[in-house]
């Protein structure tokens, strides 16, 4: 979802909700009609329309409070994708020269997806608040510790993070994401801002004992729709390079984290080239940059996410 002029965020709220592989959800087929579906929302296309089925297109969110438009309508169809579309070097001059269209949907109208929901790579960050790793009884490390995600493990706002049956230790981790619109192999840290294509919010979820099984935290990070991402992708040109975001996490209203990007162990440059000296960096990609101290297992008592609870990350805003 693209932001092109807000400097904050729309909190992410997530009903937590258990499910079984047996009655896992599906999502709505292309080919079907679904009563009552609303348009669903994706870096990439939408689908049904209530009662009817809708051309495949995509829609991006741009400007309003109230009112969106589909931006791929109005920019001729030229980009197949969100992700496409961070790919051209002027994307944000792309989205302003639609600014003025009149708009399409209401925002009630719409369900959100994960603002890239097709990366080709996610890359996660651990250990890179000092007091996370404080709480966690690790040590700071001199080079950024990665794990991945896929793809099929994030929602977008507003929708469901899956519960497994198998977890008994369900816990929030607020991040700010790091959206890469310009790819590239090798980038130095001063050039790193320059391959950004925006920021936004992200809950790396995590399934503790999952996580815990070996020293690799793989599987307590990719359970099927165990983490968010979203609402907006808020544009580089609103938040400039080395400007402090602020970063806060609630679960049922509680503030449980609260931290500011001048925290990082491993800053922004840093990461994006660390990344992208072992493999290459494309538009599209995300680098989620970690979680400050607070998380629900390390509290007295622990704070883990129930059927119900709703978890909010927010707000991005620059200082």
């Amino acid at each position: 979802m693209m932001s092109a002029s807000t400097k904050e965020t729309v909190s992410v709220s997530i009903t937590i909700t258990e499910t079984s592989p047996k009655n896992s959800p599906i999502r709505p087929s292309r080919n079907k009609k679904i009563p009552n579906a609303k348009i669903v929302v994706t870096g990439c296309y939408a689908q049904l329309k209530p009662n009817e089925i809708a051309e495949i297109e995509e829609v991006d969110l741009v400007l309003g409070a109230q009112e969106k438009f589909n931006l791929k309508k109005h920019l001729a169809n030229k980009y197949a994708d969100l992700k496409s579309l961070l790919a051209e070097g002027n994307f944000i001059e792309i989205v302003k020269s639609a600014e003025n269209a009149a708009a399409d949907y209401a925002l009630a109208d719409i369900q959100f997806e994960a603002v890239i929901p097709n990366p080709e790579q996610i890359f996660c960050i651990g250990l890179n608040y000092t007091d996370h790793v404080q709480e966690t009884q690790q040590e700071v490390t001199e080079k950024p510790m990665i794990f991945f995600r896929l793809a099929p493990s994030q929602v977008g706002h507003n929708q469901p993070l899956l519960r497994p049956v198998e977890a008994e230790q369900f816990d929030y981790e607020g991040e700010i994401a790091i959206v890469i619109g310009k790819g590239g192999r090798r980038i130095a840290k001063e050039n790193a801002w320059d391959h950004i294509a925006g920021y936004s919010c992200y809950n790396d979820a995590s399934v503790r004992d999952w996580q815990r099984h070996t020293a690799q935290w793989g599987p307590g990070k990719n359970f099927f729709q165990t983490g968010s991402f979203g609402p907006w992708l808020v544009t580089k040109d609103e938040i400039k390079p080395n400007e402090i975001m602020t970063l806060t996490t609630r679960v049922n209203g509680q503030e449980l984290q609260h931290a500011q990007t001048t925290q990082l162990i491993h800053d922004i440059p840093s990461l994006i080239n660390y990344i992208s000296t072992f493999t290459p960096l494309n538009a599209g990609d995300v680098i989620v940059s970690g979680t400050p101290g607070g998380i629900g297992l390390k509290r007295t008592p622990p704070i883990l996410l129930q059927e119900g609870d709703v978890v909010e990350i927010g707000r991005v805003k620059t200082q």
